[in-house]
């Protein structure tokens, strides 16, 4: 009977303010939605608004579609709660609506949140977790929450902790500061592809860290136009840990031993791990070389480039190995020469 009244009610308000007009479906809904007070009450008495803001709505990537083409389980007014929305009736590889397509949907399934949504998780995120709800804006618009500036702000959302620490570090620092060639969440994570940092595909595993941090620190990365010096990620390439790493220890360090995940600092910070009076105790810590004295820190420079006179002893070391390879090399060269010399003569003259 209650339902029946409040059908009765919406039917003559609709046929009272709108006489002889066909409303389109964000009328129809804006009559309740529209109130600033309306909202649902959960059994724990929390309060869910369910207001919805026109202009943000006109302002976003949905403008031109109706509230049912999401909401597609409303077929009455009033209705009942709604489900949750399903993007992916429009997201699909190969949709004929114009939607941004490709394996999104696929490799969310595949991620560590899609995972989580289906073992049951109600936390982990979904679409609108991280793209918005009536505010889905382009990733080119300052106010939508997939903005570059925006991502850590989105993400430190549910990673509050991990947030707090980043935003410190000299990535997030410069990202704050409008540095659009700063690292975000999605340049070392992925985006739709998140895995487990235990999992091997994943780009901040053990295996493949070292090859993300490459992208931006590597020779054709974007750290040079900052005076960030492009040859770390070759020179530990070349040293004990690098090698190790190649050869396919999971247990040696990498990029992120040393200078940490979320917490990189410049090696000038004091609160930096490679601030020289850290280093003993960021080489001692558990699972690499405990106990590792000053004097043991001291001696493991990783970042050495022969070629470059900055590595001091070892530039002329090896300079002066180069040139003790060519005298021998051209010693021996000549020895040879003279000799099949001296064997040709003997040859001619024993005829």
């Amino acid at each position: 009977m209650k339902q029946l009244c409040i059908t009765i009610t919406t039917t003559i308000l609709l046929v009272l303010l709108f006489p002889g007009r066909d409303l389109n479906a964000l009328e129809k809904c804006q009559i309740c939605h529209s109130k600033k007070e309306i909202h649902r009450s959960e059994m724990t008495g929390r309060k869910i608004p369910l207001y919805v803001d026109e202009s943000i709505i006109a302002r976003s990537v949905h403008h031109d579609k109706e509230c049912t083409d999401c909401h597609s389980d409303i077929n009455e007014i009033p209705h009942q709660t709604v489900k949750k929305v399903n993007c992916r009736r429009c997201h699909y590889s190969g949709n004929l609506v114009g939607a941004p397509d490709g394996q999104m949907y696929d490799q969310y399934e595949h991620s560590v949140h899609g995972i989580a949504v289906l073992a049951g998780n109600k936390k982990a995120p979904v679409c609108q977790d991280c793209h918005g709800t009536h505010n889905v804006y382009s990733h080119e618009t300052v106010e939508s929450k997939f903005y570059w500036q925006n991502i850590p702000k989105t993400c430190g959302s549910c990673h509050i902790e991990v947030y707090a620490v980043y935003s410190e570090s000299v990535h997030g620092r410069a990202v704050a500061a409008g540095i659009k060639d700063a690292p975000v969440c999605t340049n070392c994570h992925g985006e739709h592809n998140i895995k487990k940092h235990d999992n091997d595909e994943s780009r901040v595993s053990l295996a493949r860290v070292s090859q993300t941090c490459t992208e931006c620190h590597g020779p054709q990365g974007v750290v040079n136009k900052y005076n960030v010096k492009t040859d770390r990620t070759a020179t530990f390439e070349h040293s004990f840990h690098g090698i190790g790493q190649q050869m396919g220890s999971k247990t040696v360090a990498n990029c992120a031993s040393c200078h940490d995940y979320h917490d990189i600092r410049g090696e000038d910070d004091p609160k930096s791990s490679v601030y020289p009076d850290n280093i003993p105790q960021t080489c001692g810590k558990k699972g690499c070389h405990p106990g590792a004295s000053a004097e043991f820190a001291s001696g493991q420079q990783i970042h050495i480039n022969p070629k470059s006179e900055d590595s001091g002893i070892i530039y002329y070391i090896s300079k002066a190995f180069l040139i003790l390879t060519v005298l021998v090399l051209a010693g021996l060269f000549s020895f040879i020469i003279m000799d099949l010399f001296r064997k040709a003569k003997n040859a001619r003259a024993k005829r």
